[in-house]
């Protein structure tokens, strides 16, 4: 037993000096300054790219995207599951299928795709304006959260018992879209957030599909800067970091307390 427990810490210790090691590495990097032949440390290069217009208007428009995307995939895939999990048992495994591809299909084949699909040539010429290329952008981002956001909808559904629910609703009145947002949605709008986080985290910092769409969002713009301003990089990477932890954090602080399949907390 106490070489299992030692044991077990040292892998602990082994896996927290792996992940925090390159991290504070990180952050010793993005805070040295160098005056006058002397070396030392400060903020500046956070402030700097933090008031730089370009950075403000990249994480905004990912900001932007993100929302665009966790709407949409919660719009798309909720009545899906939802549908699923009441009346389409059968067809599960081939929906978990679908929602489970933009894991195996590469990013870079996707938005090859997407090029060829809908450039100025074809019936839906969505690369020829702005507008339009910000859309199949939103969609992009949509599919590339799909995996994520179905299995924490799929989750919170198994949760409760969605038959019993529907069934009383429908003896209220009730049609499916109320059904849907008045009685179902309550129910499992923390396993909603988790999955709307964990968008939000993908979508900030995302770089293939918005580079090949010549789109400057967060990802783009953080390359463009590391060729430039390494230092300036560095601090963006750290706060993307902390932006993806902060997500996660949310989904366990939001997760505690719920109440799970058997009523349990």
């Amino acid at each position: 037993m106490k070489r299992g427990v030692l044991g077990a810490w040292v892998a602990f210790a082994f896996g927290l000096v792996y992940f925090l090691a390159p991290l504070l590495a990180t952050v010793e990097f993005s805070m040295r300054v160098k005056r006058n032949g002397v070396s030392g440390y400060s903020f500046e290069s956070y402030v700097s790219a933090f008031s730089r217009a370009e950075f403000q208007g990249s994480f905004l428009y990912s900001v932007a995207l993100a929302i665009a995307a966790i709407v949409l995939g919660v719009a798309l895939i909720l009545p899906a599951a939802y549908f699923v999990q009441l009346r389409l048992r059968r067809l599960r495994g081939v929906v978990e299928f679908i929602t489970l591809l933009p894991l195996v299909i590469p990013a870079i084949v996707l938005v090859f795709g997407y090029i060829r699909m809908y450039d100025t040539s074809s019936i839906l010429p969505l690369t020829g304006s702005v507008a339009g290329t910000d859309a199949l952008l939103a969609l992009g981002y949509t599919g590339l959260a799909m995996p994520y956001l179905y299995r924490s909808i799929d989750t919170g559904l198994s949760a409760i018992d969605v038959r019993t629910l529907t069934e009383a609703a429908e003896s209220q009145g009730a049609g499916w879209f109320i059904t849907m947002t008045r009685v179902i949605l309550p129910n499992i709008r923390v396993s909603i957030l988790s999955g709307a986080f964990l968008t939000f985290a993908i979508v900030i910092g995302e770089f293939t599909i918005a580079s090949l769409l010549n789109c400057l969002t967060f990802g783009p713009y953080l390359q463009r800067v590391g060729a430039k301003q390494p230092y300036e990089s560095a601090a963006l990477s750290v706060m993307a970091f902390a932006i993806t932890w902060a997500c996660m954090g949310l989904i366990q602080l939001l997760g505690r307390g719920v109440p799970d399949a058997a009523g349990k907390r």
